[in-house]
């Protein structure tokens, strides 16, 4: 996720290129750069960084110029550099694009243009966009545009600018936003509305597929074949602080809505189009590579700890390959059974987590392979492994991890296949029915985002319980934990999560009238045991709210209420059924006042023991 905007009008364009970047810096942080006309050339001005870097650079050598482009990046493709930063131009430096997405076929692409004579300067899947634009145009821009668009795979937010009609920006995009400004005399492009909200509150919400040729007095947008598009304005009547947050009332609920987006990118590039098997170009692992790991330890904190809890479910029982998961605080200091025959697998959001940094640096002296499962590229955690597999969440604000958890799920579920396929241990129709189960996982996470209104209602009733319950068996016990954990550290209520097979050792004492009681029931194989476990809290008068998939008739027979998710496979069901329980922690918090995106005592990334 990166931020973009673009003006075209009678002022300066760098002002509102700075100001609308300081809006989106929320979208990516790790560097950022502008593009200006001054009436003879593009002058382009990037630097790795926060946008305080480049704000003091054009502060000190001005860009005069009334029409330009500007990006601030998270990045994907490429570690965070100047090179590496947008905007990215061609050969001549005459055409200027910025971009937000992925281009799935940038190295085919890529690889054809060298063979035609042009020079890359950068690691970046964008900059073969402005090589293409180079190459196809011939005295029309927007037709240049249309063949570029027609060429390239992937989703993206993309704008265009180029010496030889700088009277005109032109803008497309695919499956990532992008929104028209209109203003008198001068129009606006941005990612996000905070961008623009304190210049108009006239937009156009363009939809995917559609493109946009702005000037100074108009705004044609049309589909990709040239074919006009009527577009109805779109009055913006928030706030600007309600606009950063999308309109939502926190960032935590923006980024419980954006999975099913963040879901579909990690997916992007990695899935087979026939789904006969898991892409991994970043790793390029032989069936020997595979062979050669006797075992895995996954090592993690928090969250990324659950997630791992999950990973080794995915590993064992498709890979089949022994996995420990372990805590990185505990790792380090337990004096680890690793060799070289190891695979150690770090897993953390941020990728600077100091004890998941600690044990990466332990597992590599002790001779493990290492292979990091980050969000942010270019972090310590994705420089010290040897390999890594980035989840493309974009920016994660709110403290309590929402998005960076179900991305993690995606990424091992994909390297889990990725594995089974190496190993020869997982059935080619089998293997088929998963991916495809995978490819419609963003379609349930939107579907299961659709009415949330039940939740709220549980929360509301049961947000001033002292003590709550998960309970779960297989994967579904790996999603208690996280359930449990984001309970508690944003409403401070007392939960805990326990394997439901272990209520009769210890747990059942607790169990109370009264007392709410998160059961988990997707896992088929073990349907019947949940079922038995559910009636013995219910035998204690606890009140218990069973999530299950939908189709399940027998679920309500034994619980007060019922949460359902999409009917999936047992292996995707944790990527669904975390979503609720998020939902539920999010408004119980509400429900008792708590502070959802700064909770006390908890910073977002953890960089001290």
């Amino acid at each position: 996720m990166c931020g973009i905007v673009g003006y075209i009008g009678p002022k300066q364009a760098t002002p509102f290129l700075i100001e609308g970047l300081k809006k989106l810096e929320y979208r990516g942080y790790d560097s950022a750069g502008i593009a200006v006309f001054d009436g003879e050339k593009i002058n382009v001005d990037k630097s790795v960084g926060r946008l305080s870097i480049l704000e003091k650079k054009v502060e000190q050598h001005p860009v005069a110029g009334q029409v330009g482009i500007g990006h601030t990046r998270w990045a994907t493709h490429g570690r965070p550099s100047d090179a590496n930063s947008h905007p990215h131009t061609d050969c001549t430096g005459k055409f200027v694009v910025v971009h937000n997405g992925i281009i799935e076929n940038y190295l085919h692409l890529k690889e054809k243009l060298i063979a035609k004579g042009h020079v890359f300067k950068s690691e970046t899947d964008t900059e073969v966009v402005a090589h293409l634009v180079e190459e196809y145009y011939q005295g029309n821009f927007e037709e240049a545009v249309k063949r570029v668009l027609s060429e390239i795979e992937g989703s993206y937010a993309l704008v265009f600018l180029t010496e030889h009609e700088p009277d005109k920006i032109i803008c497309s995009k695919q499956d990532n936003p992008l929104v028209i400004g209109l203003g008198e005399g001068e129009n606006y492009i941005a990612s996000d509305i905070p961008a623009i909200i304190s210049r108009t509150r006239k937009t156009y919400i363009l939809s995917d597929g559609e493109m946009a040729v702005l000037t100074r007095d108009s705004v044609w947008v049309m589909n990709r074949q040239g074919v006009p598009v009527n577009k109805k304005v779109f009055e913006v009547h928030w706030d600007a602080e309600a606009a950063e947050k999308g309109g939502y009332e926190h960032f935590m609920i923006k980024e419980i809505y954006e999975q099913p987006k963040a879901i579909r990118e990690t997916m992007t590039g990695r899935l087979a189009k026939d789904d006969s098997a898991v892409l991994f170009d970043e790793l390029k692992w032989t069936e020997d590579d595979v062979a050669a790991i006797h075992k895995i330890v996954v090592v993690a904190c928090g969250t990324a700890y659950h997630a791992g809890m999950v990973g080794k479910y995915y590993i064992e029982q498709l890979a089949r390959i022994p996995v420990e998961v372990d805590v990185a605080s505990e790792f380090r200091y337990r004096s680890p059974l690793v060799d070289e025959n190891t695979l150690a697998i770090v897993i953390s959001q941020s990728g600077e987590t100091l004890d998941t940094l600690a044990a990466l640096k332990e597992a590599k002296r002790l001779g493990a392979r290492t292979l990091a499962i980050t969000n942010v590229v270019g972090s310590s955690i994705a420089r010290e492994a040897d390999q890594v597999v980035y989840t493309w969440a974009g920016p994660e604000i709110a403290v309590a991890s929402t998005k960076a958890y179900t991305t993690q799920l995606v990424a091992l579920l994909l390297l889990s296949l990725y594995l089974a396929g190496l190993k020869g241990a997982i059935n080619p129709d089998r293997l088929k029915e998963l991916i495809h189960g995978m490819k419609e996982l963003p379609g349930q996470a939107h579907e299961l985002l659709e009415d949330v209104q039940p939740i709220k209602a549980f929360a509301q009733q049961y947000g001033f319980c002292e003590d709550v319950f998960f309970i779960g068996r297989a994967l579904d016990y790996a999603v208690a934990l996280e359930g449990s954990l984001k309970l508690k550290e944003i409403s401070y209520i007392h939960a805990e999560a326990y394997a439901a097979g272990e209520l009769k050792h210890g747990t059942l004492a607790l169990i109370i009238e009264g007392v709410p009681v998160i059961a988990l029931a997707t896992q088929r194989d073990v349907y019947e045991k949940i079922l038995s476990n559910i009636k013995e809290v219910k035998a204690r008068d606890a009140v218990v709210i069973g999530v299950a998939m939908k189709g399940d008739d027998a679920i309500a027979k034994y619980v007060d209420h019922t949460i359902l998710i999409p009917a999936t496979d047992k292996f995707l069901s944790p990527v669904l059924t975390v979503i609720p329980l998020q939902l539920l922690a999010y408004y119980a918090a509400i429900t008792r006042g708590a502070d959802v995106d700064k909770p006390r005592n908890l910073a977002k990334s953890v960089t001290v023991e």
